[in-house]
């Protein structure tokens, strides 16, 4: 079969086939956004690639300690990771046995969205999704005034969302002002002291930490508390289209009140 060379995210070559047809996903986003719109093509996926509901592919653990000797067996064309959800040992133990593997780099909006489109034209060979097109028409609103913000992702200790995220981006276009990602730490770990100093909205998603009305906002006393949906933060696939949606009425709720 003749192979074409293209390069990932990472600038890194990639030897793809001619027609990838047997896809392995190690990230919840790349596998949602792959089932949807390539019906077919995943044979796997990890633990944690709960979207969309009722997907049926073997699973091969999770994005952090991959099966990489039966995704080998599975003989994929092409394995796609994300270089913060997966580690860089995974990736290069998966090409020394010959695996293609793309990756991708995702820290704002704009990249989730170029990257994407760069998935699925050039990697899986086929045209960009339609889903990707009204993503970036509802991101591209302007963003309401800015309220100072907190979004824990970890408790015990207490770990929040930092600078030159994803979500930091999600939060910057719905908003919110995250009060700890001033300093240099992209996922800072923050004195339990100085949690709620200078916050008026402590934003409290159900992943990768479960918060819960009863575990979390009692944190926060005298502070709106909004509870979300975790995916809806840091998914960038089809998930996209209906976050902002959900995520501002939430966030309106409390801040309102």
């Amino acid at each position: 079969m003749s192979t074409g060379r293209f390069v990932d995210d990472l600038g890194v070559p990639v030897a793809l086939p001619e027609s990838v047809r047997r896809v392995v996903s190690l990230v919840p986003s790349l596998t949602e956004a792959i089932a949807v719109t390539r019906p077919g093509l995943l044979v796997a996926a990890t633990e944690w690639c709960t979207h969309p509901p009722g997907l049926t592919v073997e699973r091969v653990r999770g994005t952090k300690n991959p099966n990489v000797r039966r995704i080998a067996e599975l003989a994929p064309d092409l394995v796609v990771c994300n270089q913060e959800e997966n580690r860089r040992l995974d990736v290069e133990r998966l090409r020394d046995a010959g695996i293609p593997v793309w990756v991708t780099r995702i820290r704002t909006l704009d990249e989730a969205f170029d990257s994407m489109a760069r998935l699925f034209a050039v990697a899986l060979d086929g045209t960009v999704p339609d889903w990707l097109s009204r993503a970036r028409e509802v991101w591209s609103a302007p963003a309401p005034s800015p309220i100072a913000a907190v979004i824990p992702v970890w408790r015990d200790p207490w770990m929040v969302v930092g600078r030159d995220t994803f979500t930091a981006d999600i939060a910057r276009r719905l908003g919110l002002r995250l009060v700890h990602a001033e300093g240099g730490d992209r996922y800072p770990t923050v004195p339990e002291s100085e949690l709620t100093r200078g916050v008026e909205l402590a934003v409290l998603p159900d992943e990768p930490y479960v918060f819960t009305e009863t575990d979390g906002p009692e944190a926060f006393p005298g502070i709106a508390v909004a509870l979300v949906s975790g995916r809806d933060l840091t998914w960038y696939g089809p998930s996209l289209v209906e976050a902002r949606a959900r995520l501002t009425a939430q966030l309106a709720g409390v801040r309102d009140s």
